[in-house]
C-alpha cells in the first residue's frame, strides 16, 4: 500500500481555470490562482482554458460563468465560480493542504 500512497504524491492534483479572454476578471483569477500553488502544501497544478478559445471544452464540462476553478476529476466535479482571494477557504474547499510558512500567509 505503501507504493499506492508514494505514486498518490507524485501526481500533482491539477484543477482548471476556465476564464472567458484577456478580461480584469481573467488577470484577477490569474493572479489567486499562483497563489494557491505557492501555498499548496502538495503539488498543485492550474490549467487555464479561455473558454472563448475553447468553447467546445467549457461546453462538455457544463461552464456557464467565468472565472471557474474546478476539479474535473472529482465525481461530480467540484467548482468555484467568481472571487478565488480567499485562499484558506478554496484550498479546503479543494481538500488542499496549506503550508503556513509562505510570505503573504494569513
Amino acid at each position: 500500500m505503501s507504493s499506492v500512497v508514494s505514486l498518490a504524491r507524485e501526481r500533482a492534483m491539477c484543477l482548471r481555470l476556465y476564464v472567458a479572454g484577456e478580461t480584469a476578471g481573467t488577470i484577477r483569477a490569474r493572479n489567486q490562482c499562483r497563489i494557491l500553488e505557492r501555498r499548496a502544501a502538495e503539488g498543485l497544478r492550474i490549467e487555464e482554458i479561455d473558454v472563448l478559445r475553447s468553447p467546445a471544452l467549457a461546453e462538455s464540462a457544463g461552464i456557464l460563468a467565468t472565472p471557474t476553478l474546478s476539479d474535473d476529476d472529482h465525481i461530480p466535479p467540484r467548482r468555484i465560480v467568481g472571487d478565488l482571494g480567499d485562499v484558506e477557504r478554496v484550498l479546503d474547499f479543494f481538500c488542499i493542504d496549506s503550508r503556513k510558512d509562505v510570505h503573504g500567509s494569513q
